[in-house]
């Protein structure tokens, strides 16, 4: 059954319901079907989901991005990952809405913004493709817009996301303060709070104050933000619940360079007196009682110190006052502290609320916060998912730092600070409640308690509980607009305007208390004739007309009493952008109100405070320019505002009030209208520069030069307005050019002219003349490609004989970085886009000759060429670059068309032109913008439903039929073999089955012209080379390039057998390209280098140096990576091996720098692979090399200390052996230069072979690991997974033939024994027959496998293949005979080490001769005696009669070696190990006694001798003769035994005789001149080693 593979999100078309089962099954859990819309393009249908547009884009976003959120996870950029996740989740969030189908239209279309600025964000911080938009937020589609309106909406987004980019950069840079660079940047700042839960066993409403604090000043910094809080845990308005935000707004700088800020929740209980009161007749209702605090440190939060994240929890813990009245109780009795209740001032309770650490009960606030930057207006536009238009704003008490034009503010804030009322006749103090009212003429709700909350018309502070004197602090605003169960005892009033005109003064102020009638406190009448408050000067207890006494007070204040006991403070801070507190500055802003006072008024400016001026700044600003024009026929005032205008610009140019250049800017902008300004103020300007000028005294001269910028300002902002005026009264010439033929039939000839002289000096002219020369071309094109402004083509024709071939030469030598560049190039583009066929066809005929059209095509060509490789505009602009390609493709044509009827005769062919046309089409074809295989699905899609992907195959189908057409083909090879390859390898089967036939064509041509075809082969394989490394071709081009030639040879049988073997060259090239390119990619470097050697090896089979040596250095440098310095040596010693030591120029392949001969270059190399084989441990080869440099060294100076220094290190330095290991690559899941095969590796000094296992299985995670040693069947071989092998093997000694029957040092030895080795073995003991379990010997046989490689080790790999695999197996007597003669070499060895170094430790000399001599230990030989030297035995394997002379005779040897052995220890052994010795030396001579009695004696004897000068060693007939130096370090030699002598059934030694003195048979006779060596002219002196 046929089944769809689909994922969650994939998108099918049903186009036929058959039986309707399968569907409606699972339609429920899996599939949701939707509307679509089927377009049809020709033969093809086109479905399209019929959701809104937004939403589709919204949808095909979150796919994209979805995959490319799940690659930066697995790339670990967490940063990232939670970015996108949060873009992603806001998208799905808005998705939903869009969905759901209720948004008001206002509110759509403010989603619609803000989805869409968020999707262009996302892309570009991806680096995705820019969208471009319409003024609606719809995308732009490219076919429907001109191509200018084109590249500026595609300006115009970029700069809107830059802008966007930059702000959430500076969010997130923070400097050394702390504070994040965005914050400081901005000069306004904002706090986001929502109240989560409120938690308080109260039992009664309450209402809750927050506020902002500075707990340094002990100043409240904002508005409280009210929220009235139910006895049963919610908001008392239920609909406030999940709703209670707030954002606190107007803090500047300042506010956040404050040392603490604190959030400070001050909880009001309204109810009853006391909670503990019955329901009886003292029952009291609706009383504001003090019931507790909490309190929050956010200075970090606040300053950007510590993330914000809207979702996280805060918990601020409240305390009750009764809990702060016993703590202060306890603190009381300890410390002698004064016990403070709850009518404690504010600043002092919030201290020991914060000193306060005790737990408290679950109780208090959960809120969230964040830190935003910007006023009100910005943060809802920016957060619009926090701040909306329900949240609250509580403002800041006092003035932002910037007052922005328009902000209108009439505030003022009123705080109850304290009172002392007298208890008088009464035994208890009174309970005093506060009550206010505003009064004005209507007198009602101009009180507001809070932010959030209704205004209201009076206000009743907290009562304290029989306190004398209480301490409310309680700010109120009231906005410049009774119960009557209980009785007033006394009022007190206050004016808020003076009779001047001005308000209440900022500060404190001491209120008169007036006691009376009740009724006559209430009347208005009775007390405004009165004083309000007592004066601070003077006598505090006297006033006119008021005293102390309760008497009456005079005038019409009858029946009210000032109370001389009690008193009445408040505080007051008025903020309004209206109401003024200076006298000189209400005149100048009512100064129509006293036109007499105005020039006073204008002098007074100046003298005024500047900060009460940036408050009114807007105001003041537009009371001058009023009072400028409304006196615009005369010139009385005009120097006196000019004046004041001068000082409010250089007061804003002062670093107090810099800030409010923002707002100076703003104004000039958006609420400057004043016309005829610029008239009055230019007449000024011009006065005071003429009278200084004229060396006249002019005190303002210098004011006015600081100010001239925004005089400036002021001066081209009115003559804009008075423009403007004026254009909407007399439409301006463009209307006219824009919609009548017959002017722009005018205009336009005289703008060509002008534009023409400018765009031939485009890169010289001043930037802004030339920006607005390419802007007024913009315009006429824009103009000319609407459809309702008339016939155009003349003009556009005119345009183009014009200006096309200007712009053509201004884009050519114009800089790629040139500011201007790309508007020239759309400019360009648009005159392309705008012709038709006619236009092209005269614009041809234009040219007056051959040569011109040649000229011209020529460089269209090579312009075509560079704008295409490399465009102009940002790599994300894929719309403007598509239209761009679209043009070109179409001018290309039309201009091949032309080059094709005129250029193609054989009298009138250009090879240039046509060189240039074929490589503009290659390039067209290959650009990368056109490579849909790189592209994202959701790219991929875009493009093919745009039809984009028709421009490239248009392209190479012309191509294809103008190479056919071509009758000069030979003048393009080899040049064009490299462009046509790229063309072929573009992973479509179309293309390259119409493209790969021009391989062929090029064959015939060039076989038919110089009878073979090598040009083409040499390029095609250089070529090959760079373009699948670079990421072109895979195995179907390998078949269709293999398919496709072989069929056309098949025509032409002359060629065929050349072309068969051409094919098979190149396939096997390709074979080993892709397997260098998969591998190039991963993490095993020990896969790279084996490509790379099948590649260079393969490079070398077909003669091609220069591809050989490229490959060469690249393993070089894979070694040098790896610091495997011997095979980078070895690597190198291929190169120099092609070089010859003469004074020949190097071949251009052989050239690394500049131009070299071979000897210069090989001397160069061999300098290098000396040190590398220094560095490698291998001075055996660098002596070679040093051997070779000192022959041509015949007449210079040679530096032989260093062939001194490599014959020392051999002797004294320790190698390490390194260990090798056979890997087996097992399974059809590895490359096929791995699979099935078995590979011997070099592994690093001290390497063991767990570590070496690890590190390969690391390389091939998904391999198993296979347990045994045996060769694996073909059921593993053929599986599709990957399994490895890996085992330690033995190198087998190979002696050079140089060094055979000589003695040898054991280092020289060491060395060869794991170094030039090309065989190996590996020994797997088995048992065969009955097994005797006291002696395992008599069924041990050896399973031995010897592994041959292709190369020796080391060499130019650290492994190589293991070409040759031979199975043997060693019987027990074999195995016998091996180990004797290894025993007995061993302690040869370690003889001569001991004898050699003094300074050795005994142990292992020690452990060595006591398992030999001592059976109770190893058993020794006797184990061989009971398996092999019985008659049963010899009945049984008659065969064997030699091979047990041979063990009997190796037994017998051993004898001399361990009482040499045995002497040797007795010299060393200390006095601790003596009994030790002794106990050996008796067990030896048993063993002696024993074996000579059955073996025989062997004729010698070994004798270690502690002369000075001379000792020997002498075993058997082999004597080895030891000098001792006369240094503490000791030198030992060996015999080397060849395998034909193990082979021999007895040991036939001659009698060699050794010296030690390794000085005098490696020694350099020298004649050492300055630690050099001078060769004499005309004599070698050979050196003798």
């Amino acid at each position: 059954e046929k089944q769809l593979s689909l994922e969650v999100g994939d998108t099918v078309h049903i186009q036929e319901v058959c039986d309707g089962k399968n569907i409606s099954k699972h339609k429920k859990y899996f599939v949701h079907l939707k509307e679509v819309i089927i377009e049809k393009r020709g033969d093809e249908e086109l479905v399209i989901s019929g959701e809104m547009p937004l939403v589709k884009e919204v949808t095909t976003t979150l796919r994209e991005w979805g995959s490319i959120w799940k690659q930066l996870f697995v790339a670990n950029k967490q940063a990232r990952v939670k970015q996108v996740q949060r873009l992603m989740c806001e998208l799905m969030e808005w998705r939903s809405q869009l969905l759901s189908g209720t948004l008001p239209s206002d509110e759509f279309k403010e989603l619609k913004q803000k989805v869409t600025s968020k999707i262009d964000y996302g892309n570009k911080i991806l680096e995705l493709d820019q969208v471009v938009r319409d003024e609606d937020g719809n995308i732009l589609e490219p076919e429907r817009a001109s191509v200018i309106s084109l590249f500026r909406a595609h300006e115009e987004a970029t700069a809107k996301i830059n802008e966007r980019i930059k702000e959430e950069q500076s969010n997130v840079q923070t400097d050394h303060s702390g504070i994040s660079a965005r914050i400081q940047s901005s000069p306004t700042h904002s706090l986001y709070v929502f109240v989560r839960n409120f938690v308080c066993r109260i039992g009664e409403d309450s209402e809750l104050f927050m506020s902002l604090y500075d707990p340094i000043k002990q100043s409240i910094i904002s508005e409280n933000y009210l929220v009235r809080w139910g006895s049963k845990g919610f908001p008392k308005e239920i609909d406030m619940l999940n709703n209670l935000k707030v954002v606190f707004t107007d803090l500047g700088n300042k506010d956040l360079s404050r040392e603490k800020i604190y959030l400070i929740c001050q909880i009001v209980r309204v109810g009853r007196m006391d909670l503990k009161e019955t329901h009886n007749k003292k029952w009291t209702m609706g009383l504001r009682r003090p019931f507790g605090v909490a309190v929050m440190d956010i200075s970090d939060l606040i300053k950007g110190k510590i993330e914000c994240d809207e979702e996280k929890q805060y918990f601020i813990p409240f305390f009750p006052y009764i809990k702060l009245f016993v703590y202060f109780q306890v603190c009381l009795c300890l410390f002698g502290s004064r016990v403070v209740a709850e009518n404690d001032f504010l600043h002092s309770l919030l201290n020991k609320v914060t000193a306060l650490r005790g737990d408290s009960g679950g109780q208090g606030l959960w809120v969230t916060m964040k830190a935003l930057v910007g006023d009100i207006v910005q943060i809802r536009k920016e957060y619009p998912h926090l701040v909306d238009r329900s949240t609250v704003v509580a403002r800041k008490l006092g003035f932002p730092e910037i007052i922005m034009p328009g902000d209108v503010r009439n505030d003022i804030y009123l705080t109850l600070v304290g009172g002392d009322f007298d208890k008088y006749n009464k035994t208890t103090q009174k309970n005093v409640e506060v009550i206010m009212w505003v009064c004005d003429e209507e007198g009602k709700n101009s009180i507001c308690l809070g932010a959030g909350d209704k205004a209201v018309s009076e206000y009743r502070s907290v009562i304290y509980y029989q306190v004398k004197q209480p301490r409310w602090v309680e700010t109120i605003k009231v906005c410049v607009s009774k119960d009557k169960s209980e009785k007033n005892f006394a009022m007190a009033f206050v004016r808020l305007m003076k009779e001047d005109g001005t308000v209440l003064q900022d500060g404190q102020h001491d209120l008169v208390v007036f006691k009376g009638d009740s009724k006559r406190m209430e009347d208005v009448n009775c007390y405004l004739s009165l004083p309000s408050t007592r004066h601070h000067h003077g006598d505090p207890h006297k006033t006119s007309g008021l005293s102390r006494s309760s008497s009456n007070v005079s005038g019409s204040g009858g029946g009210l009493s000032v109370s001389s006991r009690d008193s009445f403070t408040i505080s007051t801070l008025v903020c309004s952008t209206k109401l003024t507190q200076n006298v000189g500055l209400l005149g100048l802003l009512k100064w129509r109100t006293r036109p007499e006072l105005l020039k006073e008024n204008l002098e007074k400016l100046k003298i005024i405070d500047g900060e009460e001026v940036v408050k009114f700044l807007q105001d003041t600003l537009d009371a001058l320019f009023n009072i400028m024009m409304e006196h615009s026929q005369t010139d009385d005032y005009d120097i006196l505002v000019f004046d004041a205008l001068i000082y409010i610009i250089g007061l804003i140019a002062d670093r107090k009030f810099q800030h409010f250049n923002t707002v100076l800017e703003a104004y000039i902008k958006q609420h400057f209208s004043a016309t005829l300004a610029y008239k009055k103020l230019m007449a000024v300007l011009k006065r005071y520069l003429d009278v200084s000028s004229r060396g006249e005294q002019c005190e303002p001269i210098l004011r006015t030069l600081k100010a001239l910028e925004y005089i400036f300002k002021f001066i081209v902002r009115s003559l804009c307005v008075f423009i403007i005026l004026f254009l909407l009264i007399k439409p301006i010439t463009m209307r006219g050019f824009c919609f009548f033929t017959e002017c722009r039939d005018v205009l336009l000839p005289m703008m060509l002219r002008e534009l023409s002289g400018a765009l031939a000096s485009m890169a010289d002219g001043p930037h802004d003349e030339r920006r607005n020369s390419l802007e007024l071309l913009n315009n006429i094109l824009e103009v000319l490609s609407r459809d309702n402004v008339g016939e155009t083509f003349q003009h556009i024709q005119d345009i183009v004989v014009s200006l096309l071939s200007i712009i053509n030469r201004t884009v050519i030598t114009m800089g790629r970085e040139h500011a201007l560049i790309s508007r020239v190039v759309a400019c360009m583009t648009a005159i392309l886009s705008q012709m038709d066929d006619r236009h092209y066809a005269t614009y041809i005929e234009t040219f007056s000759g051959s040569p011109e059209l040649v000229d011209f095509l020529m460089e269209s060509f090579l312009l075509f060429k560079d704008l295409i490789g490399k465009h102009v505009y940002p790599s994300d602009w894929m719309a403007m670059i598509m239209v761009q390609n679209r043009v070109f493709l179409r001018a290309i044509n039309t201009y091949a068309d032309t080059m094709n009827q005129k250029f193609l005769n054989n009298d009138d062919f250009e090879v240039q032109l046509w060189n240039n046309y074929f490589h503009l089409a290659v390039a067209f074809i290959t650009q990368e913008s056109l490579q849909l295989q790189h592209f994202s699905p959701t790219k991929r899609n875009k493009i093919l439903a745009n039809l984009y992907c028709i421009l490239r195959k248009l392209g190479y189908f012309r191509n294809r039929n103008l190479w056919n057409t071509c009758s000069h083909k030979i003048c393009f090879i080899p040049g064009m073999v490299g462009p046509i390859l790229e063309m072929t390898l573009i992973p479509e089967e179309e293309l390259r089955r119409a493209t790969i036939p021009i391989f062929f064509d090029m064959i015939t041509c060039e076989n038919a012209h110089s009878g073979n075809f090598h040009k083409f082969e040499n390029e095609i394989i250089l070529k090959l080379d760079h373009e699948v490394e670079g990421g072109g071709g895979d195995e179907r081009y390998m078949q269709l390039l293999e398919t496709i030639l072989l069929d056309c040879a098949a025509e032409k049988p002359t060629l065929k057998t050349h072309v068969q073997h051409f094919v098979a060259l190149v396939k096997g090239l390709l074979i080993r390209l892709l397997d260098y390119r998969t591998v190039m990619s991963d993490d095993s470097r020990n896969n790279r280098m084996s490509c790379t050697v099948n590649l260079l090896n393969f490079y070398k089979d077909i003669n091609r140096e220069g591809m050989y040596i490229r490959y060469l250095y690249k393993l070089r440098d894979l070694h040098l990576e790896g610091e495997n310095y011997t095979e980078a040596a070895y690597t190198l010693l291929l190169h120099s091996r092609l070089l010859k030591w003469s004074d020949e120029m190097c071949s251009p392949q052989f050239e690394s720098r500049g131009s070299q001969t071979q000897r210069q270059l090989k001397e160069t190399l061999y300098d290098t692979i000396i040190d590398y084989f220094d560095k490698g441990k291998m001075w055996e080869e660098a002596i070679t090399l040093c051997k070779e440099l000192a022959d041509q060294y015949e007449n210079e100076i040679f530096d032989y200390e260093l062939l001194t220094r490599f014959y020392e290190n051999i002797m004294k330095i320790l190698r390490p052996k390194p260990d090798y290991f056979a890997v087996g690559y097992y399974g059809q899941g590895y490359p096929p230069f791995l699979r099935n095969k078995v590979f011997i590796h070099r592994g690093k000094e001290y390497e063991r072979r767990e570590d070496f296992q690890n590190q390969l299985m690391s390389q091939f995670p998904s391999a198993v690991r296979l347990n045994t040693t045996t060769i694996p069947g073909d059921d593993i071989r053929n599986s599709p997974l990957q399994y490895i092998q890996c085992f330690t093997v033995q190198p087998v000694l190979e002696i050079p033939l140089r060094l055979k029957n000589k003695p040898v040092p054991d280092q020289i030895i060491n060395f060869y024994k794991s170094n030039y080795v090309q065989r190996f073995h590996y020994s797997r003991p088995v048992r065969k027959g009955p097994v005797d379990p006291n002696n395992e010997f008599a069924s041990m046989w050896i399973e031995r496998t010897t592994f041959t490689t292709v190369y020796k080790l080391p060499g130019i790999l650290r492994w190589f293949e293991a070409t040759d695999m031979k199975h043997t197996t060693l019987s027990p007597l074999e195995n016998a005979i091996e180990t004797m003669e290894s025993t007995n070499e061993k302690i040869l060895t370690m003889i001569n080490q001991y004898q050699a170094d003094w300074s050795l430790p005994i142990n292992p000399l020690s452990m060595l001769l006591n398992g030999i001599v001592d059976p109770a230990v190893m058993g020794g030989f006797a184990k061989y005696e009971k398996a092999f030297f019985t008659e049963e035995y010899n009945q049984q394997h008659p065969e064997d009669k030699d091979k047990l002379l041979r063990l009997k005779d190796l037994i017998a040897w051993q004898i001399p070696l361990l009482g040499g052995g045995i002497s040797l220890h007795g010299k060393r052994v200390t006095d601790d190990l003596r009994p030790f010795h002794e106990r050996m030396e008796e067990c030896f001579k048993q063993l002696k006694k024993k074996v000579e009695k059955e073996y025989g004696v062997r004729d010698g004897s070994v004798s270690v001798n502690t002369v000075e000068e001379v000792g020997v060693v002498t075993v058997g007939d082999a004597e080895v003769k030891l000098r001792k130096s006369k240094k503490k370090k000791k030198r030992s030699s060996m015999i080397f035994i060849t395998e034909e002598r193990e082979r021999t059934n007895t040991l036939d030694c001659k009698r060699v005789r050794t010296s030690f003195n390794w000085e005098v048979d490696y020694r350099i006779r020298v004649e050492k001149i300055s630690g050099k060596v001078e060769r004499r002219e005309g004599k070698r002196d050979k050196t003798a080693c």
